[in-house]
């Protein structure tokens, strides 16, 4: 049975593959596949329907797992990204967002001659943000919001600027991180004991090589698509503009990002510590602007008008990102209940590697895994707890193999076009997810091999 459903999984796999390369509707390509997958587990035995409140029948407890997915992404991380959205909308419609890239671009002048220089050095700029903000999708919303217009009007193409974007992401770590908090629990450590003393000195020299690889693979796809005359003038944002709003507006884009980095936990700012979210951030920030407009505007009912943009902007993002996150974890979730994961693992052991063969292999499944099922943390919580037990057997210690597999997870995120950041910001851009994961795909294995290599050589 078990390798009767891992044939299916990759059935499934190929399919799905299939149908979103022909362009199909993703959520409900990914949807369909991962309660078919979710049916045929039971069928087979494989797995059971975990529910919080079962139905009582099979039938309907496959439709129940769509609804809890739903409310469960809906009151963890929908809300939020909703809101990121709306104010993103929001942002744009009072032209803050113009009033931001006007005064960047005054002392960003110098880099108009070095635009991907530029790009280059916002993916060390957004990892530290990230830290403090361990929300890939909410991030890369912030960033887009704030960095993106800038990028764009320095010179680079929409998809150069969001894939630096989506680089910022490409390391679960800092203590704030579920891949951290788990990897940690394995190894017997406290979050900032592995981060400090095993993530930063392997994520660092990674970084830089990354960033070498994004900078010459940017340039190279941004002047093949001006030959091919895909990338034109309408791809970029005017940069001879002026504003009409004053100018103080630039700061509210990036107000979320200082709320939540003065109110970040881990710099103990405040005694007794002030913590906030993101989503409190967010309509924290939309309530100060709505003060500026008033000002600006001296109209109680413009301010009420332009509020509508925000609601309008949460709805957007609702029915083109939430929806897709909600169906590509559907899937996920299908082809663990399937086995697939069961399956590689098998695979792996049973093709006469040594310890540090098997190592790479597994991180390099979790890197492809991540990949499939546009989830960092799934792929991670799939495979991570077999490494204290594999370690040993294997002649390695548990950190060995925890922190790599734990940073190509997160890795392979930013290369699928179904995970939550690269739907988020790829659709608030108004570009295709699946072409900006293709533009993260080469300089990520270059950057996840040279990850592999560097630390099974140093340890």
């Amino acid at each position: 049975m078990t390798n009767l459903a891992a044939l299916l999984s990759l059935l499934f796999i190929g399919l799905t593959a299939y149908l979103l390369y022909r362009k199909y509707n993703p959520q409900g390509v990914l949807i369909f596949s991962g309660v078919a997958m979710f049916f045929l587990a039971l069928l087979l035995g494989t797995h059971t329907l975990e529910l919080t409140k079962p139905t009582g029948t099979t039938f309907f407890d496959l439709f129940k797992a769509i609804d809890e997915n739903f409310t469960s992404n809906l009151m963890r991380a929908g809300f939020m990204i909703m809101t990121i959205g709306g104010y993103v909308a929001y942002m744009n419609q009072i032209k803050a967002t113009n009033a931001l890239v006007f005064v960047s671009m005054k002392p960003l002048g110098f880099f108009r001659k070095y635009p991907y220089l530029a790009a280059t050095i916002a993916i060390p700029i957004g990892q530290l943000l990230f830290i403090t903000t361990p929300s890939a999708a909410g991030l890369g919303l912030l960033l887009v919001a704030s960095i993106y217009p800038v990028l764009v009007n320095l010179g680079v193409s929409r998809l150069t600027a969001l894939s630096v974007i989506a680089a910022s992401t490409i390391f679960d770590q800092g203590p704030g991180s579920a891949n951290t908090a788990l990897a940690a629990q394995l190894i017997g450590k406290t979050n900032v004991f592995y981060f400090l003393t095993y993530q930063i000195p392997l994520v660092i020299p990674t970084t830089v090589f990354v960033m070498i690889l994004y900078y010459f693979n940017n340039r190279y796809f941004d002047n093949r698509d001006k030959i091919k005359g895909k990338l034109t003038d309408e791809h970029l944002i005017n940069s001879d503009f002026k504003v009409d709003v004053p100018l103080i507006f630039a700061i509210l884009p990036v107000v979320p990002l200082i709320m939540l980095i003065v109110f970040s936990p881990y710099l103990k700012i405040f005694d007794p510590p002030i913590t906030i979210d993101t989503t409190t951030a967010m309509m924290a920030s939309v309530f100060l602007s709505l003060l500026f407009v008033g000002i600006y505007k001296k109209s109680l009912k413009a301010v009420f008008e332009s509020i509508t943009a925000f609601w309008k902007g949460m709805g957007e993002v609702f029915t083109s990102v939430v929806t897709l996150i909600v169906a590509a974890e559907i899937f996920s979730k299908g082809l663990i209940n399937l086995g697939f994961i069961d399956a590689l693992v098998d695979v792996s052991t049973h093709l006469g590697l040594n310890g540090v063969g098997i190592s790479i292999f597994i991180a390099l499944l979790l890197f492809f895994a991540a990949m499939l099922m546009g989830s960092g943390n799934a792929a991670f919580f799939s495979f991570g707890p077999l490494a204290p037990k594999l370690a040993p057997q294997l002649g390695l210690s548990a950190v060995s193999m925890v922190l790599p597999m734990q940073l190509c997870a997160s890795m392979g995120r930013a290369t699928s076009p179904i995970a939550g950041i690269i739907v988020a910001i790829s659709g608030v851009a108004g570009v295709s997810p699946m072409e900006l994961a293709k533009r993260n795909t080469i300089p990520l294995i270059g950057g996840m091999l040279f990850l592999l290599s560097y630390h099974f050589l140093t340890i």
